[in-house]
């Protein structure tokens, strides 16, 4: 009978385990899907707002015009047809909130009933024209003709250098600025934070006695329960005014702002764990080598830590990706210029930072919406592909030392 309960006992158990690692497993996977989902959608989708449409004079010869061409000529830098292949004709931006300028308000209507018919006479008068009206506007006895854009791919969405993806009339969807934005200062973090939590670990487990050690390892890991906008407050009073004042510079909010304060906060992951794998070397194997003339710096060299590597490469995946994550700490710092940086001390924007600053705001379902998904998509990718080059060095340099 004991022996009945005891093995239904077992199964229970290991239900209730398998149940729990099945669940975790399920809402990954959804989480990724759904992540990928949302994403995909922004190549989907015109860049040109829904509701509204680009419409030209019906014998201009132009059919179709990028989202660059189109950014291009409302921000006046195109100021003729010629340049985007058209006819050799003077482009003349109009806008909506002028037609009182043009026609009476009897002409326009009481209730706005006769302005379809205001833009279609303007647009069929001025050969050069180009107009960003809704499309209610554009139906029935429309004489203009609506411009096509084309829909917004993949290369063009990585490789692009502008993120404004509110502008209009065309959202400028180019996140490489964001992309190098978050490797530059992640890079800058792991180059700091890595020797130091090294260096760290190795004197807590091999050179710091039991009290000292004691008293050092409740303190770093404390550091790794304050909220990151504590560090992100700060970076920004402390560490910001210093860079200013020392490069002398006009702003402080800057990438090696952000790589200094995400190093200090990757600092208690790459300390504890590394610490942690450090001690688990066999005593034997430490006494061997002393015993056989090593002393104590090259024992720690060549015997503890190659046997500790798997357990530094974790912490090392770890600390980047706290590092490559963050985002409250980074967006107080610096600066959420989204442009390609050429040094640390310019300004930069992240994507988690640019995740977090946006979704909030941007419409659900919106090209916004989809575009700050297809972010954390390409987020997701850079740290999976950071943790499989990782684990591969790891593996190639265990396979060398056999």
């Amino acid at each position: 009978m004991i022996k009945f309960f005891k093995s239904t006992f077992e199964k229970i158990i290991e239900g209730t385990l398998f149940l729990s690692s099945t669940i975790t497993t399920l809402a990954i996977v959804l989480i990724i899907v759904f992540l990928f989902r949302e994403g995909i959608g922004t190549f989907n989708q015109s860049p040109i707002e829904e509701g509204f449409s680009l419409v030209v004079n019906k014998n201009n010869p132009i059919n179709e015009l990028s989202a660059q061409q189109i950014k291009n000529i409302f921000d006046q830098n195109i100021t003729n047809w010629k340049t985007v292949g058209g006819n050799k004709d003077s482009i003349i931006l109009f806008n909506l909130d002028n037609i009182s300028n043009f026609y009476s308000d009897s002409a326009i209507g009481e209730n706005f009933e006769f302005l379809p018919q205001c833009i279609s006479d303007y647009t069929e008068k001025h050969s050069g024209v180009v107009a960003f009206v809704s499309t209610r506007y554009t139906g029935k006895g429309f004489t203009g003709k609506i411009l096509t854009t084309p829909k917004v791919t993949i290369t063009q969405f990585i490789s692009q250098k502008e993120w404004f993806p509110t502008a209009q009339p065309a959202a400028q969807l180019g996140v490489l600025a964001l992309i190098l934005g978050t490797l530059w200062v992640s890079f800058g973090a792991i180059v700091i934070a890595l020797p130091l939590g090294l260096a760290t670990s190795i004197y807590m487990a091999e050179v710091a006695n039991p009290k000292v050690r004691n008293f050092l390892k409740p303190l770093v890991e404390l550091l790794a329960g304050i909220p990151s906008v504590v560090y992100g407050f700060f970076g920004l009073v402390i560490i910001v005014p210093g860079i200013q004042k020392l490069f002398d510079l006009p702003v402080g909010e800057t990438a090696l702002a952000g790589s200094i304060v995400l190093g200090i906060m990757a600092l208690p992951t790459i300390i504890t764990i590394s610490e942690d794998a450090l001690r688990t070397t066999p005593k034997a194997m430490k006494e061997a080598s002393l015993a056989l003339g090593a002393n104590k710096w090259q024992t720690t060299a060549r015997v503890v830590i190659p046997y500790s590597s798997s357990g530094i490469t974790a912490a090392a995946i770890l600390g980047i990706g706290r590092a490559i994550g963050e985002t409250m700490a980074v967006l107080m710092v610096t600066g959420n210029a989204a442009v390609i940086p050429h040094s640390f001390l310019e300004p930069v924007r992240t994507i988690p930072a640019t995740i977090a600053a946006e979704l909030g705001e941007a419409p659900q379902g919106g090209l916004h919406y989809k575009a700050l998904f297809a972010l954390g998509c390409i987020l997701f990718i850079i740290t999976m592909a950071i943790n499989l080059i990782v684990g591969y060095v790891s593996s190639k340099k265990k396979y060398n030392t056999r």
